[in-house]
């Protein structure tokens, strides 16, 4: 069974400081997240999209993150436009080209 990766994007409101202020608690929290390897977290900061790349062991883990996100933007009114792709990871071909896909912090 391959990795499951998950790309999250949303606009945010306000300025880059206060959104990695607002945010920057969440991140231990986040990182303990049952079957979440690891998160890149994205900034647009131009377009004001926040967002992230995040991998995990399997499916439940990424529908539990997926309910979870969903939950957060809905009731944050700060942010919108919320865009959620989910894709499998060819573990093979990105082992080869050296991507991030065992446990731990991102290569």
């Amino acid at each position: 069974m391959s990795a499951k990766l998950l790309q999250v994007n949303y606009k945010f409101a306000g300025t880059r400081a206060e959104y990695e202020a607002a945010n920057l608690p969440a991140a231990p929290q986040i990182a303990g997240f049952p079957g979440l390897r690891w998160k890149i977290w994205l900034m647009n900061e131009a377009g004001q999209e926040g967002g992230g790349i995040v991998l995990f062991d399997d499916e439940a883990a990424r529908q539990a993150y997926i309910n979870l996100v969903q939950s957060v933007v809905q009731n944050e009114p700060g942010l919108s436009d919320l865009s959620i792709k989910s894709f499998d990871v060819l573990e093979a071909h990105t082992a080869i080209t050296r991507g991030p896909i065992e446990h731990g912090v991102p290569a």
